[in-house]
């Protein structure tokens, strides 16, 4: 987490008494006494916070506060003064000041100050970080969101089933995502210029399939629910297969191979299908993608909402690893919309997990969402985490995490 604090006075007293203030409230204290000393750390990757005094010789904080806005103009600065009269208050507030505080201060009222200028610069960062991976990423790594083995394994699945060209049957729990991974799977092809369209295959008549297959001519049609086709339309389906002119992608939250046990399910059809079979891992199956995936709803749940993004404390994390979520994705994002309307949220343990084993996938967890938030940075996220190098190294090997896989 982020906590580093440029802190510049040209009052070394001053200087080291506030200093220690920020240590014991446990920030990352760098101190400065100058614009000269403090501009050279200053920088659009600056990954906490500034504050500084206003009168300092030479340039003041004025000049700071300018200098760092035109290095980065989300970049956070509580400006400080010994003379807090209303005219320099609104100067500084006009300028761009995230806050401005009399000195000499109370240690609560800056410890509050730099807390939420930090939160906030924690959000600037995380959301540029997604959008970066929105406008350089391929559609695979801008949709299909975790940094667990599993989901990674996914991406490279379903940017192979693109290429590949051939019809698609996507398997998956209830509310994995079964339609994304299909949209993916469409905008990673050669057809991903033509046209997608998504029908529920129960009921659906040949007419209907008919039409369906003729408007996504060139494209994609995404059937949802395969197995609930009737008998008549699977058997249109295959020689709309044979036909071509437009791609298949079939989901389904059942076995296929039971399906065709049970006469559901017309054998020629699952075999068409099963050449290429992409399976969504369970949310269960990758608790290291939680924290991802509840950040990312959260924010747009918050956006949706027209409601500020709450602080996702480390608690609450842990609480969401423990749970198994058995809706899955859509299950979190369920619960990252009540966490932003402020509605009461159960945390209970995952059922048929034992707590050493639910302990250890919190663990795992963590440490892997520290990575992911440092960028791979191991000293960073060691130090984030509070723990000796030796220890976080050890839990590392001990999880199969490495550092560089979340850079």
């Amino acid at each position: 987490m982020i906590r580093k604090v440029l802190l510049v006075d040209d009052d070394a007293a001053v200087r080291e008494a506030l200093g220690q203030t920020l240590e014991l409230a446990e920030f990352d204290a760098i101190t400065a006494g100058s614009f000269v000393e403090a501009k050279d750390r200053i920088g659009p990757g600056f990954e906490g916070v500034i504050v500084s005094d206003i009168r300092m010789p030479g340039r003041d904080g004025f000049h700071l506060l300018d200098y760092a806005h035109e290095k980065d103009a989300e970049l956070p600065v509580i400006l400080l003064t010994g003379e807090g009269d209303i005219p320099m208050a609104v100067r500084a507030m006009s300028a761009g000041a995230f806050d401005f505080l009399e000195k000499p201060c109370a240690p609560s009222d800056l410890i509050s100050s730099v807390e939420r200028a930090l939160h906030t610069r924690r959000l600037v960062l995380e959301n540029r970080r997604l959008k970066a991976q929105l406008e350089t990423g391929d559609a695979a790594a801008r949709m299909i969101f975790g940094i667990s083995p599993q989901s990674e394994t996914l991406r490279a699945q379903v940017r192979a089933a693109a290429r590949a060209g051939t019809d698609v049957l996507i398997r998956g729990a209830r509310g994995a995502g079964i339609p994304k991974v299909a949209e993916v799977v469409h905008l990673c092809s050669a057809r991903a210029k033509g046209p997608f369209e998504k029908r529920s295959a129960a009921g659906l008549g040949r007419d209907a399939l008919a039409a369906a297959w003729q408007d996504c001519a060139g494209g994609t049609l995404f059937l949802d629910e395969i197995g609930a086709l009737p008998s008549d339309s699977q058997l249109a389906l295959l020689d709309l297969l044979e036909e071509g002119g437009a791609r298949l992608v079939a989901g389904t939250v059942d076995d296929p191979a039971v399906l065709v046990e049970q006469g559901r399910f017309t054998p020629d059809l699952h075999y068409r299908l099963e050449v290429m079979t992409l399976r969504i891992p369970a949310l269960a199956e990758r608790p290291e993608d939680i924290p991802v995936l509840f950040r990312h709803y959260v924010a747009q749940a918050a956006e949706q909402s027209g409601l500020p993004e709450p602080v996702i404390g480390d608690e609450v994390i842990a609480g969401l690893i423990a749970r198994d979520w058995p809706g899955n994705a859509r299950a979190l994002m369920s619960a990252a919309m009540r966490f932003v309307l402020g509605l009461a949220e159960d945390q209970p343990g995952g059922e048929g997990l034992g707590l050493t084993e639910r302990m250890a996938q919190v663990e795992r967890s963590l440490l892997a969402d520290a990575l992911r938030r440092t960028g791979g940075q191991a000293s960073a996220a060691a130090e984030a985490l509070k723990l000796p190098r030796k220890t976080f190294y050890d839990k590392l090997a001990k999880y199969g995490l490495k550092p560089e896989s979340f850079r």
